[in-house]
């Protein structure tokens, strides 16, 4: 319990200790003389002040919130760059965006771990489909230039759709947050992101874990991670054994580069700066590759309906079946060759016509300004595709007009025999101008 009139006193003290009029304390808060007034008898500063009040009073939170010194012969975690009085404000503020209408979500913030219901009575032999996801070097750009929030939608809708692609209905997400110092509003940003774009992929985010480690992370540094549990019916897995010769290799269009090929591009912005401003399709280049990651699950549940079910056919338009889904790849790191071969069974063959892939005028700026050859850019981006669907070729037209409800979706290839996985023909051919 905190004694409120000790607060009261020990801000007042340290003030006064320090020369200074509530007013001249107001100043350097950016706040009203009368706020302190009112601290300064009996009324608690909020959470965002607190850390800004502690350095100006040479002081800590824990001392604050205490309202005595510690002794500087004594040690405290405080001390050691951690107020946990501070941290656990912050924490209870995180509940608010934690909150879910998912009744599986059997508890909140503030237990040892998480709760989720996994009944599923109408699916016969239910299969856990488990991943973990960080959004890479591109953090680094979005903490540079106030992406915090979005960049958890990146990571978020990187997680989805990993699992998506194996006909998965995502659950829940826990997250971490490693930092050097915990700044209120910045969390918020990243629990908020987290949480918007859980609720956009029909998942919860349950919980998870914040940590302050002043002496591993420096200070004003994140590190975000997030782990999803999805689930599946045994017989509804998509992992690419049903492909066979004959069938059709379906493009989805990216939105950008999504989450891949950014530490060559702050190599390129390191070596160019002056590109950070230059307009592609009226945006600059900053805006164009701090898009988030395009989201595919809603996409991906209109050709695969009613995937938690259990039922082994499901239809849809005309009566194709979700049988005739054979595979599908999330184009991520490595590009459509380093993911698409993932799925690819032996002895069957990609052919894969890059002049029919629509690559955005963002990567014809890359090729041309890093002077990067085609084959670089397919192997470090996903070069204007997002996802590849391999189908059944009398079921492809109606697939790829289903999926083009939500992104543009079109062939690009055939499956054939042969020892190699992936094979390239032709060149790439970019649909628009960037100027």
């Amino acid at each position: 319990m905190m004694d409120y009139q000790k607060i009261s006193a020990f801000i007042t003290d340290k003030r006064k200790q320090l020369g200074m009029t509530q007013a001249d304390l107001a100043k350097k808060l950016n706040v009203s003389f009368q706020a302190v007034s009112k601290w300064e008898h009996g009324t608690l500063p909020t959470v965002e002040i607190l850390a800004d009040l502690a350095n100006i009073l040479g002081s800590s939170v824990d001392e604050i919130l205490m309202g005595q010194d510690r002794s500087s012969e004594t040690f405290s975690y405080s001390k050691a760059g951690i107020d946990i009085s501070y941290t656990d404000a912050i924490k209870k503020e995180m509940a608010m965006y934690l909150k879910t209408d998912d009744r599986r979500v059997l508890n909140g913030l503030g237990p040892f771990a998480s709760l989720y219901d996994i009944h599923f009575p109408d699916m016969p032999h239910p299969v856990l489909v488990l991943k973990s996801e960080e959004p890479g070097s591109k953090q680094k750009l979005a903490m540079e230039y106030g992406y915090s929030e979005s960049i958890c939608h990146d990571m978020i809708n990187h997680l989805v759709n990993d699992i998506a692609v194996m006909g998965a209905k995502p659950l829940a997400v826990l997250d971490t947050i490693v930092c050097g110092n915990a700044e209120k509003d910045t969390i918020k940003s990243f629990i908020k992101g987290m949480s918007d774009a859980c609720r956009e992929n029909d998942c919860a985010l349950v919980g998870g874990e914040t940590s302050l480690q002043p002496e591993v992370v420096s200070k004003g540094v994140y590190i975000l991670t997030s782990s999803i549990a999805g689930i599946v019916s045994k017989d509804n897995i998509i992992d690419g054994t049903q492909i066979r010769e004959g069938d059709t290799v379906l493009a989805v269009a990216s939105n950008g580069l999504h989450t891949n090929g950014y530490t060559l591009i702050r190599l390129l912005m390191e070596k160019m700066p002056q590109i950070k401003l230059d307009k592609i399709q009226g945006e600059t280049f900053i805006e164009q590759i701090m898009k988030p990651h395009a989201p595919y699950y809603h996409a991906i549940q209109s050709i695969i309906p009613q995937q938690a079910t259990g039922q082994t056919c499901s239809t849809f338009g005309s009566g194709t079946c979700r049988n005739d889904i054979h595979g599908m790849a999330h184009i991520t790191g490595g590009g459509i060759e380093g993911n698409l071969s993932r799925i690819i069974p032996d002895g069957l063959c990609a052919e894969i016509d890059l002049a029919k892939m629509k690559a955005l005028p963002l990567f014809r700026y890359i090729k041309k300004m890093g002077n990067i050859d085609e084959k670089e850019m397919l192997s470090t981006f996903n070069c204007g595709v997002g996802l590849c669907i391999v189908t059944d070729r009398d079921a492809a037209k109606e697939v790829a007009s289903q999926m083009s409800r939500h992104y543009d979706c079109y062939k690009i290839g055939k499956i054939k025999s042969g020892g190699r996985k992936i094979a390239f023909k032709n060149h790439l051919v970019f649909i628009h101008s960037y100027s």
